[in-house]
């Protein structure tokens, strides 16, 4: 069972996650933005972080560095599903400069997430 945040503005995306992450046993907590994402991590750091690129308040690669200077070796997965004139590969290489370990591609699919979360979990 690890600790897991889910950080994304979008609700039918934390909640997917949730339910898939429920199901094997982990233990979740959500925040809708960044800032608030940062702010728990801060508070109980999580064995891995889920974070969307484009978010408000604080976007995904701003949180990732921040993360990453709390802790070198936090495990953190990226996931976009582009925006802002750009597409969703442009953004997630940007997270994975700065530290994502993992990539997901909205809209994924369930074995696609549990996919990327194991693999990260184990690394």
């Amino acid at each position: 069972m690890a600790k897991i945040l889910i950080i994304d503005d979008d609700a039918s995306i934390r909640a997917l996650l949730v339910a898939v992450l429920e199901n094997e046993n982990h233990k979740i907590r959500e925040a809708d933005d960044g800032r608030k994402g940062l702010r728990m991590f801060q508070e109980d750091p999580a064995d891995l972080v889920i974070t969307d690129v484009l978010m408000p308040e604080k976007d995904g690669v701003e949180l990732i560095m921040e993360l990453k200077e709390i802790d070198p070796d936090a495990k953190i997965i990226a996931m976009s599903g582009g925006g802002r004139g750009l597409d969703a590969t442009f953004n997630l290489r940007m997270a994975q400069d700065f530290g994502a370990q993992q990539l997901m591609v909205k809209p994924f699919s369930t074995t696609e997430a549990l996919k990327a979360i194991n693999t990260v979990l184990k690394s």
